[in-house]
């Protein structure tokens, strides 16, 4: 039982895990893993506020709400909280606040030798973290040895792409997908309409992050375009790669790596499979009939053209490489 509040979605395992810990027993570094939307910065933080909150209680999750560390940790002020966005770079300017969108490893390393405001712990989120090389090697003594009052929490959706260095040295918390309820849940108390709630539920794939985007009239269409252009290029047709921008490569390279799945899904497992693109299952059903070895390849070809898209390389040409993955062998 949790002593206080702890207002996360899901988590049945991180809650678990934690639940059965004691401050003392915390380890110095954490790795939050698992698909993009399903809470681990959330949790990261409201772990954090536990951590910092004041109010007594029995338990290491939960917070009040309303003791001095809450509302700092509310109003993303509080000083023992060190909050990190996105890429990590080795970085050569000075400053670096509490809560930063590009931080550089210098400032990490800046704010790790400082001393806990309250006297208590200092925690260090480092949210989506991709780190650089010479930037994950500035930090590697610091993930070896950190001060004894710091907690570090990394959260990463590929983790795979992280240094093994960095990885070893931190325990490893696994967050699944949240169930289509979960996200219902979460959709309708945000004032979605039920029906809409539902019908962007069933193609979120586990991710809230992916649930609101498809209540995004521009989202469903970027969705839509790459969908349409997968199943163009299957088949060998002409294709339109319009989708394909800077902006939107990523997130249609995952609706096309989604539908590859269903299809390799299919051919395995038959009707019986589950699919995760559930909208587009009579697309899916009428594909034609390729070796399970060679849809295989396929799929780890666009995850191949994903780690490519996030080079200089051209989206045009992202898109060229996956459409020869996905083209019918003459």
């Amino acid at each position: 039982m949790i002593d206080g509040t702890f207002a996360v979605v899901g988590a049945a395992g991180p809650i678990a895990f934690f639940s059965n810990q004691r401050v003392e027993s915390l380890s110095h570094g954490y790795l939050f893993s698992g698909p993009a939307g399903v809470g681990k910065k959330t949790f990261a933080l409201r772990l954090a506020q536990s951590l910092l909150c004041v109010t007594p209680k029995t338990t290491l999750l939960g917070y009040c709400g309303t003791c001095s560390g809450c509302t700092r940790v509310a109003a993303g002020v509080h000083p023992d909280l060190y909050v990190v966005e996105g890429q990590v770079k080795i970085g050569d300017r000075e400053g670096g606040g509490f809560h930063e969108e590009d931080a550089s490893a210098r400032d990490i390393v800046r704010q790790l030798s400082m001393h806990s405001y309250a006297g208590g712990k200092r925690i260090f989120i480092l949210g989506d973290a991709d780190f650089t090389r010479e930037a994950a090697n500035a930090l590697l003594k610091f993930f070896e040895e950190p001060p004894g009052d710091v907690i570090l929490i990394v959260t990463a959706s590929a983790p795979g792409r992280l240094l093994a260095t960095i990885r070893s040295r931190l325990v490893e918390v696994l967050f699944g997908r949240l169930t289509e309820t979960e996200l219902i849940a979460v959709l309708s108390a945000a004032g979605t309409d039920p029906s809409e709630a539902t019908r962007a539920a069933r193609i979120a794939d586990g991710s809230l992050t992916r649930a609101f985007a498809a209540l995004d009239p521009e989202a469903g269409a970027l969705r839509d375009a790459a969908a349409d252009w997968f199943f163009a290029a299957v088949r060998g047709a002409e294709t339109d790669a319009s989708w394909a921008t800077r902006p939107t490569l990523e997130d249609g390279l995952t609706t096309i790596k989604t539908l590859a799945r269903d299809w390799l899904a299919l051919t395995v497992a038959g009707d019986a499979a589950p699919l995760l693109a559930r909208d587009r299952t009579g697309d899916l059903r009428d594909l034609p009939p390729r070796d399970p070895a060679v849809l295989a390849r396929a799929l780890a070809s666009i995850g191949d053209a994903e780690r490519i898209a996030r080079t200089n390389v051209t989206p045009a040409l992202v898109a060229e490489l996956v459409r020869m993955a996905l083209a019918p062998t003459r």
